[in-house]
């Protein structure tokens, strides 16, 4: 008959919950907050398994208490005290309506139950009390109503913190004067157990006045936290100017550039977040702008990899080293490459960033860029003039790695630029060249002037060519058997030849029109010496005219 009774209980529990949710989410959200900030990642594993455990311990009328205390609702709280309600009673965090009273700012609430004798030392799952709270939600009134009731200042939650930790984490300037000035509780200024006192916490949130407020109270501190973090790597890491500047005031020059436990110094930290005015700082006061860390990563790296490009171009032009270091692990152009920062590109490329640095890996950005099939990279390292010659630890060049991540359209692009490049070393018109640089391009052609021609080659390769045809054409036009290889990659069956020829001749139409040569007159001496000799007559005869960028009537019968 009991259990009955009690699983009786525990459903009218949950459905008054459900009843009261949107009541009681304020003060839900401000408990939720100071557990999310005070947490480890242990003690966070362990809050979300708490958050999740839905058997609470709490009769109806005592959640229904708890309820009553997070609207501020004293007459109900008085209602159920009558009902012998538990004033002190628990939930399943270990939390009372005390705990609730204070975290929304409730101070009629917050006064009837300390009036009825609350208990203020009962600290929740988290070792979170009541004077915690308040110190991070409430107002002084709440702070001394307790402190006269008999919270401890002294108490800490598990990870350290006490009560002018929290007062100084959520910029609570009147607080911390009652607790320095008229309690003199200057001995509340302890390491918390990451080692942080509470100048730390005002540095990493920003908060000017508090800072001004902790030097003032000589509660500065240069110590370092146990990820060797000081006031002056959080302020930087998290971009508040102000309190760098004030902090730097007081910092040495020499203790500007310390590394933490990774090896970042507050510079590096200002980079990583893009904050450029913690950066200007730093720099004015000494910084190294070519400081790395242990990983061998410096500002430019991390700068490049997330994308900022005003601090890329601020670090370029504050005189930052840019030549890449042979065989890193990936330097800021591959880094800006990985992360798809185009933006960033652009930037290095317009500043002549060495484009042919390899990787650990022995990879240029032209082979990373056909693994990730960017075609739109792939186009503006070939017209940047990258070396194509270059292999990487598996001995496979940027062509090799386009055929084996096939990718056909970034294949033939290599295999365009490859010829071109070939062709320029041979031309001896430098100013022809020049005129064409300027609009040449590896991309597949979708040109109207083409598209003739364009057509007839592929009814050439479709309807006409035999099966090894395509490649004794190749042979006759120079192309490597690395170019071959890579073309002949791709195979879809039987006739995955007539593809292979198509692509070839239309890679080679891209060469001849560069050069301005007649690729009708071209195709048709060819036709003729394997044997084609009907197809490349009505080739020519059908070929109205010999310009080779508009051909109009060109077409194979």
């Amino acid at each position: 008959m009991k259990m009955v009774v009690r699983k009786k209980a525990i459903a009218q529990q949950e459905e008054q919950e459900s009843h009261h949710e949107d009541a009681g989410s304020g003060n839900q959200k401000v408990l939720n907050t100071v557990t999310g900030l005070v947490q480890s990642v242990r003690n966070k594993k362990v809050s979300e398994k708490d958050s999740g455990d839905r058997h609470e311990i709490l009769l109806h009328k005592e959640m229904a208490f708890h309820h009553a205390a997070k609207k501020n609702d004293v007459l109900a709280m008085t209602r159920l005290l009558e009902q012998e309600a538990n004033i002190n009673a628990k939930n399943n965090l270990n939390r009372t309506a005390l705990h609730f009273a204070v975290a929304g700012n409730n101070i009629q609430a917050v006064s009837f139950l300390l009036s009825h004798k609350a208990r203020v030392d009962i600290a929740d799952k988290h070792g979170l009390t009541v004077l915690h709270l308040a110190a991070w939600s409430a107002d002084l009134t709440i702070v001394q109503l307790l402190i006269k009731a008999g919270a401890s200042q002294k108490a800490t939650n598990q990870d350290g913190m006490n009560v002018l930790h929290f007062a100084a984490q959520n910029n609570k300037n009147d607080i911390v004067d009652y607790l320095i000035k008229d309690l003199q509780l200057q001995d509340l200024n302890i390491l918390d157990k990451k080692k942080r006192r509470p100048f730390h916490l005002a540095a990493e949130k920003g908060h000017i006045r508090m800072i001004t407020k902790l030097i003032e109270f000589e509660l500065f501190s240069l110590e370092k936290d146990t990820e060797g973090n000081s006031a002056l790597h959080l302020a930087a890491k998290n971009g508040h100017s102000n309190v760098l500047e004030t902090l730097l005031e007081t910092w040495q020059e020499t203790e500007t550039d310390e590394p933490n436990e990774s090896g970042e110094t507050p510079f590096y930290l200002a980079s990583e977040g893009g904050h450029i005015d913690c950066a200007k700082l730093l720099l004015n006061r000494g910084s190294n702008i070519n400081t790395t860390t242990n990983d061998g990563y410096g500002a430019l790296h991390i700068a490049a990899q997330n994308g900022y490009t005003s601090f890329v171009n601020f670090l370029l032009n504050n005189g930052i080293e840019s030549t890449p270091k042979a065989n890193e692990r990936n330097n800021p152009f591959h880094l800006a490459l990985l992360y798809n920062h185009m933006d960033t590109i652009d930037i290095l490329l317009e500043r002549k960033y060495d484009i042919n640095a390899t990787n650990m890996r022995q990879q240029t950005p032209l082979h990373l860029a056909a693994e990730y099939k960017n075609t739109e990279l792939v186009e503006k390292l070939l017209i940047a003039g990258c070396d194509l010659t270059i292999a990487d630890k598996q001995r496979k060049t940027s062509l090799g790695t386009a055929a084996r991540s096939n990718h056909i359209l970034i294949v033939d692009m290599i295999i365009k630029a490859e010829r071109y490049y070939e062709w320029k070393k041979r031309s001896s018109d430098n100013t022809e060249q020049g005129e064409q640089e300027e609009s040449v391009t590896f991309k597949q052609d979708h040109s109207s002037k083409t598209r003739l021609i364009r057509s007839a080659l592929w009814n050439l390769a479709y309807k006409h060519l035999k099966l090894d045809e395509w490649k004794k054409m190749a042979t006759g036009w120079k192309f490597t058997e690395a170019q071959v290889k890579a073309i002949e990659e791709q195979w879809t069956g039987k006739e995955s030849y007539k593809e292979h020829c198509n692509r070839l001749l239309l890679i080679w139409l891209h060469g001849v029109l560069l050069a301005k040569e007649n690729p009708i007159k071209t195709l048709y001496e060819v036709l003729v010496e394997m044997g084609h000799k009907q197809t490349a007559e009505n080739f020519r005869v059908e070929s109205s005219n010999e310009n080779t960028t508009e051909a109009k009537k060109c077409c194979i019968s």
